[in-house]
C-alpha cells in the first residue's frame, strides 16, 4: 500500500504554515504524514505548527538539509515536497498515488499556477510548466515527489545552498522521465512582487544559466540570497 509523507521545510513562516498545514488536514484525515522541518525560526512558526501536523523537528538553516532530515524522520513510501506558501490540490495524495501506479513512474511534479495580481505571473507559470516537461526537470514550487527508493538511490538531495531541486531531478532524471501531473499545485508570488516581477525572472534566468554552466551553486545563493543565505 502506498502512503504519502509530506515534508515542509520552514524558516520564520508564522504568516504562512497554519494555513499551510490546514489545507493539508484533509490529506491528513486520509492517512497523509505531515512532517515540518523548521530552520531556527525566531517567530512562533514551531508553535503555530505543533498541533497540526504529525511531526515537527528541527535542523540546521538550509532547505537541502532541512528537507533531507525532513525526509529521514518520514514513515511514507512515497515523499512530496511542499513549500510553506504552497497549496495542494485537494486531491494531491490520489492524483499522485494514481497516477505513479498507473505509469510506474518513480517521482515526478505537478503544475504550477502562480497567485498574485502581476499579469506576467500566468505567463511565467506556464514557461515553467513547459520547461519542465521539455527538461524533466523541476522546481520545488512545482511539489517534487519520489518514491523513498528513489529518492534513497538519488542520494537525497545535495548539501548545496541554491538549485538543491533541480540537482535532485537530474538524480531522480536517471531513473527514469518525471510523472508531470496537470493538475496544479499553487504557489505565492510573493517573492515576484516584492522583488520585481521582470527583475526576478531575469535573475533566476541567469543563476540557472549559470548553473548549467558549472557555477558554484552556493556563490549563486549568495547572488539570489544575499550574503547569508
Amino acid at each position: 500500500m502506498t502512503t504519502l509523507s509530506i515534508i515542509i521545510p520552514a524558516l520564520d513562516e508564522s504568516a504562512n504554515i497554519a494555513a499551510c498545514l490546514k489545507q493539508l488536514a484533509p490529506l491528513r484525515t486520509r492517512g497523509a504524514q505531515i512532517v515540518v522541518v523548521d530552520g531556527g525560526s525566531r517567530d512562533d512558526t514551531v508553535q503555530r505548527a505543533l498541533p497540526l501536523a504529525d511531526i515537527v523537528i528541527s535542523a540546521p538553516r538550509g532547505r537541502a538539509g532541512q528537507l533531507n532530515a525532513g525526509a529521514g524522520n518520514a514513515t511514507g513510501t512515497t515523499l512530496l515536497f511542499l513549500h510553506a506558501d504552497t497549496r495542494l490540490p485537494e486531491d494531491a495524495d490520489t492524483v499522485i498515488e494514481s497516477g505513479m501506479r498507473d505509469s510506474r513512474r518513480v517521482w515526478g511534479r505537478f503544475d504550477v499556477r502562480i497567485a498574485g495580481s502581476h499579469p506576467l505571473l500566468p505567463v511565467i507559470a506556464w514557461f515553467m510548466n513547459q520547461r519542465s516537461r521539455l527538461t524533466a526537470i523541476a522546481t520545488g514550487d512545482q511539489g517534487i515527489f519520489a518514491t523513498r527508493a528513489a529518492f534513497d538511490r538519488a542520494g537525497g538531495f545535495p548539501a548545496i545552498q541554491l538549485m538543491e531541486d533541480i540537482a535532485l531531478c537530474k538524480a531522480l532524471k536517471k531513473q527514469g522521465p518525471p510523472l508531470c501531473l496537470r493538475a496544479r499545485i499553487t504557489t505565492s508570488g510573493r517573492r515576484w512582487e516584492q522583488r520585481g516581477t521582470v527583475k526576478t525572472m531575469l535573475l533566476m534566468w541567469r543563476l540557472r544559466f549559470s548553473y548549467f554552466f558549472g557555477a558554484d551553486p552556493d556563490k549563486l545563493a549568495q547572488q539570489y540570497y544575499g550574503k547569508n543565505p
